[in-house]
């Protein structure tokens, strides 16, 4: 029995519904005229000078038009965040949640100079880069036409969004955060035995405490 929209949506974990929930709603406000993407954008000068921290989020929650492009972020943003989440990160809510906040601050940094407004996209990136770097040996096939192994799924994936219409510096960003990323977290340690990137205790304590029962 095929399943339904409603039960896939439940079946999500918490980080990746949430975050798709506000990527589609942002979208599709926007798109309807109801909000403006002038007010969500990234930009700087108004963050330090008006203080509209809020930017500092909006931005990763817009992705542009609706359209074939927006159909595409939306499916793999769900893919790889819950495969993810479900995956090397399963029962570490708050690390997870690091390992966004770590790409975000790195992906804000790389737009203050690369003058990028929305980061979606990116960050959609950098999760595929860390899954496909963590699931080295998964044998993959886009749309039927190749086949190729998960370290290249990235790749695929930006020639063809730039197919797509999508600027190809979007994507590569994101892959470079997901590089730096996977290689403080899995290379480094392994090579010199000790972490560089460790979760704050209170992430912990808002995200983990779910998985501590008493006895």
């Amino acid at each position: 029995m095929a399943q339904s929209i409603e039960e896939w949506y439940k079946e999500m974990p918490i980080v990746t519904r949430t975050y798709l929930t506000l990527a589609f709603l942002t979208t599709v406000l926007c798109s309807l005229d109801v909000i403006s993407p002038f007010t969500v954008y990234f930009n700087l000068k108004l963050i330090t000078q008006k203080l509209q921290v809020w930017r500092l989020f909006s931005n990763f929650f817009f992705f542009g038009n609706l359209g074939l492009d927006f159909l595409f972020h939306m499916f793999f943003l769900s893919r790889y965040c819950r495969m993810l989440e479900e995956g090397s990160f399963r029962s570490r809510t708050a690390d997870f949640v690091y390992m966004l906040l770590f790409g975000g601050v790195l992906l804000l940094l790389c737009a203050s100079f690369a003058q990028i407004q929305f980061l979606g996209q990116s960050l959609t990136f950098m999760m595929v880069y860390v899954w496909a770097r963590r699931n080295q040996h998964v044998n993959m096939s886009f749309l039927g036409l190749f086949h190729f192994t998960a370290p290249y799924l990235p790749w695929v994936l930006a020639i063809f969004s730039v197919v797509l219409g999508s600027s190809p510096v979007v994507d590569v960003v994101g892959m470079i955060a997901g590089h730096l990323y996977y290689f403080l977290e899995d290379v480094y340690p392994a090579m010199r035995g000790r972490r560089l990137l460790k979760t704050p205790g209170l992430l912990k304590v808002m995200f983990d405490t779910q998985h501590t029962h008493i006895d």
